[in-house]
């Protein structure tokens, strides 16, 4: 049976949160956890640069797969949604130079692929990743526990037959 590495990125200027899932089967097997960090008070080029850095140095190392990302919704910081939409451009980009599938979901569609429920508690999908991966304790900061909860959304939705994995692996088309 083969494996699907996938990549989950939790966007942001300060915090990058990054999880890597190998999943056989319907098994997920955590691979790497982290954040890519920005200083603040740092010039917003420069925080990009260091993103897009880190960014291609996780997908050297990991080669995924894969890449699932959480879309950008807007909340009441204008400045705050555009800095952040700035770094999901380096991380795409990243992804997309590195010859990564992106595939982008909501926040909901995160909590409804892992729990069954749109609206449940974040705190329940960090329970769910510390239990599903085996983790000794919940990631932290939680962007990490985020981006892993979107990797694992990715691997629930992708529909895991032979055919399609041969083909996403080969790059040959999206699963």
């Amino acid at each position: 049976m083969k494996t699907l590495r996938i990549m989950g990125v939790d966007p942001g200027i300060a915090i990058v949160g990054v999880g890597v899932v190998d999943k056989t089967g319907n098994s997920y097997r955590d691979v790497f956890n982290g954040a890519v960090t920005t200083p603040a008070h740092t010039p917003i080029e420069r925080r990009l640069m260091d993103i897009y850095i880190q960014l291609n140095g996780l997908l050297d190392k990991y080669r995924p797969d894969a890449m699932s990302i959480e879309e950008l919704f807007y909340n009441n910081n204008a400045k705050t949604v555009i800095a952040v939409g700035q770094a999901r451009g380096v991380i795409l980009l990243a992804a997309t130079q590195a010859g990564v599938p992106i595939f982008e979901y909501t926040p909901l569609q995160v909590k409804q692929a892992l729990t069954g429920y749109g609206r449940a508690e974040k705190k329940q999908i960090q329970q769910m990743m510390k239990a599903m991966l085996g983790l000794e304790a919940v990631p932290k900061p939680d962007d990490v526990a985020d981006a892993l909860a979107i990797a694992v959304c990715h691997g629930n939705s992708v529909r895991f037959n032979q055919s399609a994995l041969e083909t996403a692996l080969k790059g040959g088309g999206s699963l």
